[in-house]
């Protein structure tokens, strides 16, 4: 596999990370959404390249001490290639660097490769969201993690 870097979101990555998120989720950011995070300063967008192509993303934000993973999918090709993982890494580094002590996100509870990604990354569950999800409707496991 080409080496992977790591980089920036800019508005030209917008297209091809909203292909990638349409491809993974049912109920899908919109292009706007994006435009909208890497423009918020709590926010952190990050993508993953491999060679010249798009494989992946992830969005955070951080305010005060407290970050929140809000978005992270891989070009369905590139799963299972520890992709997801780096994204993570990458983005734990970066909120710990922000002044972040504590990280918290939400996925679906049927989602058990996200779940394991998360626990690899060392995640924690706390507890369940009954009903957090639509279509399907469906629980979300809030997971966390204390950074030292």
């Amino acid at each position: 596999m080409t080496r992977i870097f790591i980089r920036e979101m800019t508005v030209s990555d917008i297209p091809e990370v909203t292909a990638i998120e349409n491809e993974s989720f049912s109920t899908p950011w919109t292009e706007a959404s994006f435009f909208s995070e890497i423009n918020n300063p709590a926010s952190i967008c990050r993508v993953a390249l491999s060679g010249d192509s798009l494989i992946g993303y992830v969005c955070a934000s951080c305010i005060l001490d407290e970050g929140h993973i809000l978005n992270l999918a891989v070009r369905p090709d590139y799963r299972r290639k520890g992709i997801g993982r780096m994204l993570a890494l990458s983005i734990l580094k970066e909120l710990r660097s922000c002044g972040c002590k504590k990280i918290f996100l939400e996925v679906r509870a049927s989602n058990t490769a996200a779940i394991r990604l998360y626990e690899s990354a060392g995640f924690r569950m706390l507890g369940l969201m009954r009903g957090y999800y639509f279509l399907p409707k469906e629980d979300a496991v809030i997971m966390g993690l204390q950074l030292h």
